[in-house]
C-alpha cells in the first residue's frame, strides 16, 4: 500500500516522508533538535509513531534526510532559475539576479526550514555535520558554477574569487530573507528582490 501513488503523482510514502519533513522542520523550528519527540513529530504529521520508523531510522536520519530534501529543492530552484535565463539569452548577472529571486522565493515559502538551516550550519557537534557541509556545497556549487562561466566568457573579472563569491551570494540571500521576515515583514518579496539585485548589480557586474 505504501507504494501506491496518489491523485497528486506521488507515492503513498512520498506524501508520508512530505508531511514528516514538515512536522518535524516546524516543530525542531519552534523548540529544537533534543526537545523536540517523535511522537510529537507523529502527532503533528498525523501518523502513527511507528510510521516514523518506519520511514526513518531515528530521529536524527528523519533530521538529515530533511537536510537533503530541503537543500535539495533550494538547488533546484537556483538551476532552473540559471537555465531559464540561459534559455531567454540573458547573461550571467541577470542569471545571478534570477537566482537570487528563486531563493527569496523558497524562504519565502519555507521560513522555518531556512531557520533551520542557517542555525545549524553555526553548529559543529551534530551527527550530520557532515552531511550539511555537503548539501551546503550543492547550493553553492550552482552559484559557482554561473560565476565561472561568466569569467570564461569574459562578462566577470578574472581577479573575482569564485568560491567566496559563491558563497557570499548565498549568505547574502539567506541573512537579508531572514532579517526581511523577522524584523521587515511590512517589505513585499519584490522590494527585498530590488534591494538585493541593486547590490548585486554594482558588485558583482561592476556596473555603475
Amino acid at each position: 500500500m505504501e507504494s501506491s501513488t496518489t491523485p497528486g503523482g506521488r507515492t503513498r510514502r512520498e506524501t508520508t516522508r512530505q508531511k514528516l519533513y514538515e512536522a518535524a522542520v516546524t516543530l525542531i523550528a519552534e523548540q529544537g533538535f533534543s526537545a523536540t519527540t517523535v511522537d510529537e513529530i507523529a502527532e503533528r504529521a498525523g501518523v502513527a509513531k511507528g510510521t516514523v520508523y518506519y520511514n526513518f531510522a531515528s530521529k536524527s536520519v528523519l533530521f538529515e534526510e530533511l537536510l537533503r530534501h530541503g537543500v535539495g529543492l533550494l538547488a533546484a530552484s537556483l538551476r532552473e532559475a540559471a537555465e531559464r535565463t540561459a534559455r531567454e539569452g540573458g547573461s550571467k548577472v541577470d542569471a545571478l539576479d534570477a537566482m537570487v529571486h528563486a531563493g527569496l522565493v523558497f524562504i519565502d515559502r519555507y521560513p522555518s526550514f531556512t531557520q533551520l538551516y542557517v542555525a545549524e550550519l553555526w553548529r559543529t557537534n551534530r551527527a550530520w555535520q557532515s552531511t550539511l557541509m555537503v548539501v551546503r556545497q550543492e547550493v553553492v556549487a550552482v552559484v559557482e558554477g554561473v560565476l565561472r562561466e561568466g569569467v570564461e566568457n569574459g562578462e566577470f573579472s578574472e581577479e573575482i574569487d569564485v568560491q567566496l563569491t559563491a558563497a557570499a551570494l548565498v549568505g547574502m540571500v539567506l541573512v537579508a530573507a531572514l532579517d526581511w521576515q523577522a524584523f521587515q515583514p511590512e517589505r513585499s518579496l519584490d522590494d527585498v528582490h530590488s534591494a538585493l539585485s541593486r547590490l548585486l548589480q554594482g558588485r558583482v557586474s561592476g556596473r555603475r
